[in-house]
C-alpha cells in the first residue's frame, strides 16, 4: 500500500506502534529473565496476554530450556576507577548470558573478551552467548582503540540459575477452530528494527483483530526467538494441526520495500495472499523462496510440521548495516513504515478471512446483470479493474472448485473487488458461497 492511501486511523496507528517501541527499547531482554516478563508485562496492558512460564531444564525435542539470565549491572573500569565501558549506558555493552565475572586482569587479557566492528568504528555490536559459559563485553572499535595498557576492574554482577523460560499468547476464538498463527521474538535487547517493530505490529494487530468479525481463530505469540517455537510447539503439540496460515513478523519498521519469505510449502494460500497483496499495493516489493535459516518460521516449517507460515519483513536480517548494532535504534524505524507493515498485514488476513468458494445459481451463459441493476454500460468493462469485470470474472469461475482468490490471480484483479462483486451477487441470488465441506451456505 502507498503511503498516500492510508488512512488517518492506520496513520495514528503508526504513531502507537512507535510509541510502544520507544517504550520498550530500553530494557535488556534476553532468551530469559526479568526483561522478558517486564516486555510481556506491558504489551499486557494493551492486550490481553497470558504469560506461561517453563522451567529451565524442561526438555523441548532435542533441546533444553536453559538456566535463566539476569542482570543488574556490569562495567570495565580502569585505574582510577572511571567506567571505560558501562552497561547502564547501553545494554549491548555485555554479551548476553554471559556469566557473573569480578576480576583484575591486563588489557591484553581483557582484549580476548571484547569485541567490536572496525569496519564500523562508531557502533557497538550485539553479541550473545546462550549456550556457552563465557562472558564478553561489547564497544565501539574507535572506544576499543583508545583504551591504555594496563590493568582494568572488570565487574558482570549477573545470575544464571534455574527459572524459567517466559513467553506470551493471546489467541482470539473464531467462526471455526482453523487458526491464523502470527508470531514474533521478543529476546533481542534494545535493537528496534530486528525486534521492537515485530512486537509493535503483533500487538496493534492483534488490538485490530479483536476488533472484525472473525471467520479464523486467531493465535499471537510473543516468544524468544529459536528455544520460544521450539518450546511453544514441544508443549503444544495437539494443537499444531489447527494452524492453517501464519506469519513471522520481524524487520518491519525500517524504509525498505516489503520482504516477503514464504513458507517451505511454498504455494500455500498464505504465500498466495501475501503474494497477491504485494502485487496490488503499488509498491516495490520481494518475494523471497523459503530457506532453513532466519527466525523462527524455519522451526514451524520444519519437516515434522511443515506449517503454511512465511515471514513478512521489510529490510531482511542481514541486509542493512544496522542489523545487529546499536545502529539499529529509534531512528531506523518510523511511524509510516510501521503503518505500512500493518496495512499489509491487516490486508492479507482480509484475502484469508474473505477466500470463500461459491456456486453460480445461473451457469448456462451469462445472467442479464443489467435489469438486477448490477451491469452499468459495456464499456467499463473492459478495464480489467472495473467492478464489473470482477463480476463476470465470479460469475465464469464460480463453479465450486475456485476459490476467490484463484479467481482473483487469475483475472489479476485485485481481492476486494472480486469478494465485493461475489457479495453482490450472492445478494440477488445469482451466487451461493459454499461451506468449507462444500454445501451451500444457508
Amino acid at each position: 500500500m502507498t503511503p498516500s492511501a492510508f488512512s488517518p486511523a492506520v496513520e495514528a496507528l503508526g504513531q502507537e506502534m512507535y510509541q510502544l517501541a520507544s517504550e520498550l527499547f530500553p530494557i535488556c531482554r534476553s532468551l530469559t529473565g526479568a526483561g522478558v516478563r517486564q516486555t510481556l508485562q506491558t504489551i499486557g496492558r494493551l492486550i490481553p496476554l497470558r504469560m506461561h512460564e517453563v522451567p529451565s531444564g524442561t526438555a523441548v525435542f532435542d533441546w533444553t530450556v536453559p538456566p535463566e539470565w539476569n542482570i543488574r549491572d556490569a562495567y570495565v573500569a580502569d585505574a582510577r576507577g572511571h567506567r571505560v565501558v558501562d552497561f547502564n549506558r547501553h545494554n549491548l555493552h555485555v554479551v548476553n548470558y554471559s556469566v557473573p565475572v569480578r576480576a583484575r586482569m591486563s588489557r591484553a587479557e581483557l582484549d580476548a573478551h571484547l569485541f567490536s566492528l572496525p569496519e564500523k568504528p562508531d557502533w557497538i555490536p550485539y553479541r550473545t552467548a546462550y549456550y556457552e559459559r563465557s562472558w564478553g563485553f561489547c564497544l565501539s572499535h574507535r572506544q576499543r582503540l583508545a583504551l591504555p595498557e594496563g590493568e582494568y576492574d572488570v565487574v558482570i554482577d549477573s545470575t544464571l540459575e534455574p527459572g524459567h523460560l517466559s513467553y506470551g499468547e493471546y489467541c482470539l476464538p473464531g467462526e471455526l477452530p482453523d487458526e491464523i498463527l502470527i508470531s514474533c521474538h521478543v529476546c533481542h535487547p534494545s535493537l528496534g528494527n530486528d525486534n521492537l517493530s515485530g512486537i509493535a505490529l503483533a500487538t496493534f494487530l492483534a488490538r485490530h483483530v479483536a476488533t472484525e468479525p472473525r471467520r479464523y481463530s486467531y493465535r499471537f505469540l510473543f516468544i524468544p526467538g529459536t528455544i520460544g517455537s521450539i518450546t511453544w510447539l514441544a508443549r503444544n503439540q495437539a494443537l499444531v494441526s489447527r494452524i492453517k496460515h501464519g506469519l513471522v513478523l520481524t524487520c518491519v519498521g525500517d524504509a525498505g520495500k516489503p520482504t516477503y519469505k514464504r513458507s517451505r510449502q511454498g504455494s500455500a494460500e498464505i504465500d498466495r495472499a501475501v503474494g497477491h497483496v504485494l502485487r496490488h499495493s503499488g509498491a516495490p516489493f520481494e518475494i523471497q523462496d523459503f530457506i532453513p535459516w532466519g527466525y523462527d518460521e524455519r522451526q514451524y516449517c520444519s519437516p515434522g510440521f511443515n506449517l503454511a507460515v512465511g515471514c513478512l519483513m521489510r529490510t531482511p536480517n542481514g541486509r542493512y548495516p544496522e542489523y545487529h548494532t546499536s545502529a539499529d535504534d529509534l531512528s531506523l524505524i518510523g511511524p509510516r513504515h510501521l503503518a505500512d507493515s500493518f496495512a499489509t498485514c491487516a490486508a492479507v488476513l482480509a484475502v484469508l478471512e474473505g477466500n470463500h468458494r461459491c456456486i453460480n445459481l445461473n451457469p448456462k451463459c451469462e445472467p442479464q446483470l443489467g435489469r438486477r441493476g448490477l451491469y452499468e454500460a459495456m464499456a467499463t468493462a473492459q478495464n480489467a479493474r472495473d467492478p464489473q469485470m470482477a463480476m463476470l470474472w465470479v460469475l465464469n469461475l464460480s463453479d465450486g472448485s475456485h476459490s476467490l482468490l484463484d479467481i482473483a490471480e487469475r483475472a489479476n484483479i485485485p481481492f476486494g473487488l472480486v469478494r465485493e462483486a461475489a457479495d453482490q451477487l450472492c445478494q440477488h441470488n445469482l451466487l451461493a458461497r459454499l461451506t468449507e465441506s462444500g454445501e451451500v451456505s444457508q
